[in-house]
């Protein structure tokens, strides 16, 4: 599409469902109760002059330029700020108005430099297209610059700049900030003509105050006094593609906007119904690495991983690629060979790699990281609920009362979520503001933030969810405080009872279980009473709940909470995954698992596996296959030899680094298909360069079930989309596939997965997105599931006995590791550790509490050894009250300390999703790099060097 602004209203849209009447410069308009006048003569294609008022704030009527008149009221009211009343008469355009405005005008003028034809900014600016709405021609009042003395430029954001002299002081930014973001990181100084925008103290810049980068207040100026460098940089975008961002498992919504083949900025799409046009740092700003110099464009291989790479053409690295992967198959059979789908690429992509693995190496072999993070939850909602995905839409956030945060950090994992999480419970509209309980080992920004304080904060020992949350059930049952009618209508009772009797046992208090889990049984049992009647309850958790060897018992455990209590099967309440990658759900939902196709049918399942055989043609093993730790396994007793990997880096990413490492390099091929040299590919025989999002055609799913489409923005910078890489491997050997779009692809998904029955690409690319299922009964999707029923029928409680982790702690290793995000970084950091999001997370630092780093002589920014009984690492220290004492916390975004060299083998029961919350260790200090550190980095040099001379 062409380039062109999205529409702004002025004022946000009301909830109301009155409709009320009015008439504007003779024009009839209906609209809901409270919309203002400005936004109603919008709906009507009216223009009211405006500076200070934008459809993402609330009205504030500061400007005075939106003045209108209206029959029977004195005065002249400001519309943003004047609501509709029926039978209300407005004009819009009087000779009295156009006095008015101009007057306003000139006084904004007269406080502004005039040199809109160098300003970044022209043609692109609301004061200069005021300026001209108002008809001002003339100004009487000369700019001196004197009212911004005093005042200088922040250039200190990597993203944005801030020039003082642009600034009109409308306190769009700040508001942004406060009522978009929830940062409150923003101020305004001063009085008159001496106010001023202010990043908080006088010593704060916007690199290091408050302010998180999320780009509100850049999108909410309406004068170039706040702008990304890019656009100065680079110019005015001339075009622009909406496409869906790539990073988390929110699923933003945002407008590429381009100039040339260049893309200037990404700004959010209002319309996306995942982030109702926010956005944050990695998704607004931190697309740079899709031109980084270390990408790599052109295919490469090697004979064997001593060796440097060799570029080679397409061709040839397709027919080495097929030939070593037939040669494989033909000698140790098709179970030697295996693939990895990744959680990064579209669903298309996704489903394209399970098929090849199935029907072109003829095993099922499959995986994905969505298995190492939320297998569990896959399990443990399939087994309660009848479905593996979360119940709600994010927009259902708005209408809890109660809000259940467990093993989640929404503010840095999922921070467009979060700010509308926190919008609720700081309250709007009039309504309180909805009340937080946090389970966390770590005292999270959730806790206490500006304007908003959990009611709770359960520091539970890590690995002890399972018990924290039967304590809270034991709390329910026996208190008389279960939904009965919910359960005897809605559950099988049968079930239903054995729970109860079991969680009523006095060996499940909170007062018996607070030894285990370290939680105060009085602040337990609080918790328990005010989410059962608080009114709408809803659960959200993320990887802390997942990525524990109870993992599955945990999401059961929440299961039988939500529908205890009746939460379930409304707008406000269910049981919510945040999911961690862009496209984690999709790459469940596709088959990626070993033992499920699409839409989570066992490949036993005859009649399921006749459906795919007689589409594609092939005969499938009715045998589940192996999940990545059995596949590294095998490779290390010499019964698997060749792997596929899209889109993940398991090196980094998957537990036990140097087991990782051993399977890797017993195998005979390993092909890598990625955007760099990441540390997987140290192994690697084959390298197959990847496309970016912004190279791609597809669709992504997200954490709560909406398939959305991705647009490409620009030509692939290796010359194919990624599904195109997975069809020249299948097509070399032998399988003959004929796609031109993944359109096609993505209805040969539907046409074999019911929840995607009624999907296609030209509907989503019309509607924008729909929520799975979308099928005869549901034909529209579905946001809210479990309406009238549960899936499976009945709601099925389960009996989740607390069995401890085989991690213990000891004299030896004393301490607890759990790990963790942060927010300018995205899982192992491969892109965004090659943007300028660098700036805020150079390392990954240990967090460590102030009496156990005083234990071990440990000051703040001092090397620590981090060692456990899988091995050792170093890394600084952030002495810090956020962990408790007897917990340390690290992220894993860097590949210089690899913090999965640590970690252990440990999975969840159920899934083999593994233990990376729970790691017993000993920290102490440390004077650098350990020999293994050392030893990886020189392994990593050597495995990134490229010849470009012709092979002999």
């Amino acid at each position: 599409m062409g380039y062109q602004k999205q529409p702004d209203f002025g004022t946000p849209a009301s909830r109301s469902d009155v409709p009320v009447t009015l008439t504007i410069d003779g024009r009839e308009v209906t609209v809901p109760e409270g919309t203002s006048v400005m936004r109603a003569a919008a709906r009507i294609g009216g223009d009211i002059p405006k500076l200070c008022a934008t459809d993402m704030v609330k009205s504030f009527g500061s400007c005075r330029l939106c003045l209108v008149e209206v029959e029977g009221m004195r005065g002249t009211p400001a519309s943003c700020t004047t609501p509709v009343t029926n039978g209300m008469v407005v004009k819009t355009q009087t000779p009295r108005l156009e006095k008015l405005r101009r007057g306003v005008m000139e006084l904004y003028i007269s406080d502004h430099p005039l040199d809109c034809l160098t300003c970044s900014a022209n043609n692109d600016c609301e004061l200069q297209d005021a300026a001209a709405d108002v008809g001002l021609r003339d100004v009487r009042y000369g700019y001196d610059g004197a009212n911004h003395l005093g005042q200088t430029d922040d250039t200190s954001n990597p993203y944005f700049a801030f020039e003082a002299d642009k600034c009109i002081v409308c306190s769009r930014c700040v508001r942004a900030c406060d009522e978009v973001q929830g940062t409150l990181a923003l101020t305004v100084d001063g009085r008159g003509f001496a106010s001023k925008i202010s990043a908080g103290t006088a010593s704060d810049d916007f690199l290091s105050s408050e302010c998180v980068s999320c780009g509100a207040c850049v999108q909410a100026c309406p004068t170039s006094a706040l702008m990304e460098k890019s656009v100065i940089e680079i110019g005015k975008p001339e075009r622009s593609v909406v496409t869906t961002c790539a990073y988390c498992g929110v699923g933003c919504t945002f407008r590429a906007e381009m100039r040339g083949e260049q893309l200037v900025r990404m700004v959010p799409w209002k319309d996306g119904k995942a982030n109702r046009g926010h956005s944050c740092v990695k998704g607004r700003f931190a697309w740079g690495y899709a031109n980084h110099k270390d990408r790599i464009t052109t295919p490469m291989i090697r004979d064997s991983i001593d060796e440097p790479w060799r570029e080679v053409s397409w061709a040839e690295a397709i027919s080495y690629s097929a030939g070593r992967l037939k040669d494989i198959r033909d000698e140790h059979g098709a179970r030697a060979l295996g693939g990895i789908t990744s959680s990064r690429c579209t669903n298309e992509e996704t489903f394209l790699v399970q098929k090849l693995v199935r029907g072109g190496f003829g095993s099922n072999n499959v995986d994905t990281c969505a298995r190492v993070c939320h297998s569990p939850t896959g399990y443990g909602l399939k087994t309660t609920f009848g479905t593996s995905a979360g119940t709600q839409d994010f927009d259902s956030v708005e209408h809890s009362d109660v809000i259940l945060v467990i093993g989640a950090n929404p503010t840095d994992a999922h921070p467009v979520f979060a700010s509308r999480m926190k919008r609720r419970l700081r309250g709007e509209d009039g309504r309180e503001g909805a009340k937080l309980i946090v389970i966390d080992p770590r005292r999270i920004d959730l806790v206490r933030s500006p304007h908003i304080q959990a009611q709770h904060h359960l520091p539970l020992q890590p690995g002890t969810n399972v018990a924290v949350l039967t304590a809270m059930a034991h709390v329910i049952v026996t208190e008389g405080l279960v939904d009965t009618q919910f359960v005897q209508e809605r559950c099988e009772i049968d079930a239903y009872e054995d729970w109860a009797r079991f969680v009523a046992d006095e060996k499940h208090s909170p007062e018996v279980l607070e030894a285990v889990t370290r939680v105060p049984a009085e602040d337990l049992r609080a918790a328990a009473r005010l989410f059962a009647t608080g009114g709408n309850g809803a659960i959200y958790y993320g990887l802390g709940v997942t990525e524990h060897s109870q993992g599955s018992s945990t999401v059961m455990a929440i299961a039988n909470l939500a529908m205890a209590t009746g939460n379930i099967g409304r707008p406000g309440v269910g049981v919510n995954p945040l999911r961690g990658q862009n496209n984690v759900q999709g790459a469940c939902d596709m088959g990626s698992f070993p033992h499920e196709l699409s839409g989570y049918r066992h490949i036993s399942d005859a009649e399921t596996r006749a459906l795919f055989e007689a589409d594609w043609g092939v005969t499938l093993d009715p045998e589940p296959g192996l999940r990545i730790n059995n596949m590294l396994d095998a490779a290390c007793d010499g019964t698997f030899r060749a792997i596929y990997i899209q889109g993940e880096d398991i090196l980094q990413s998957d537990p036990d680094t140097k087991h990782v490492a051993a399977g890797l390099e017993a195998m005979d091929c390993v092909i890598v298909h990625d955007l760099f040299l990441n540390e997987t590919a140290n192994y690697a025989h084959v390298f197959l360069p990847g496309s970016t999002f912004l190279e791609k055609n597809g669709t992504f799913t997200n954490a709560e079930r909406r398939i959305q489409p991705v647009r490409r923005v620009m030509d692939p910078a290796n010359g194919y989309e990624d599904w195109e890489v997975t069809q020249l491997l299948a097509n070399a050997m032998g399988l003959g596939w004929d796609y031109g779009h993944p359109k096609e692809i993505l209805s040969e998904i539907a046409r074999l997965t019911p929840t995607f029955a009624g999907v296609t690409w030209e509907r989503l690319c019309d509607e924008g997105s729909l929520q799975w299922p979308v099928n005869e009964a549901n034909p529209d999707g579905a946001p809210v599931m479990h309406v009238d029923g549960f899936v499976r029928g009945k709601g099925h409680f389960v009996v989740t006995e607390y069995v401890p982790t085989d991690e213990k702690t000891g004299p030896r290793f004393p301490l607890l590791l759990t790990t963790g995000r942060i927010l300018s970084h995205y899982n192992v950091g491969a892109q965004t550790r090659r943007t300028a999001n660098t700036a805020w997370h150079p390392e990954d630092l240990l967090e460590m509490h102030p009496t156990d780093a005083e234990n071990r002589g440990l000051n703040d920014g001092d090397w620590a050894k981090l060692t456990s009984r899988k091995g050792e690492t170093t890394l600084r220290v952030k002495v810090t009250e956020r962990v408790a004492p007897g917990v340390v916390y690290t992220t894993f975004h860097h590949p210089e300390t690899q913090a999965n060299v640590v970690t252990t083998d440990y999975s969840d029961w159920a899934t083999n999703c593994p233990e990376y919350k729970v790691t017993a260790v000993q920290v102490m200090p440390s004077n650098g790099p350990t020999d293994w550190q050392e030893d990886y980095a020189d392994l990593t040099e050597r495995s990134r060097r490229i010849t470009h001379e012709p092979a002999e």
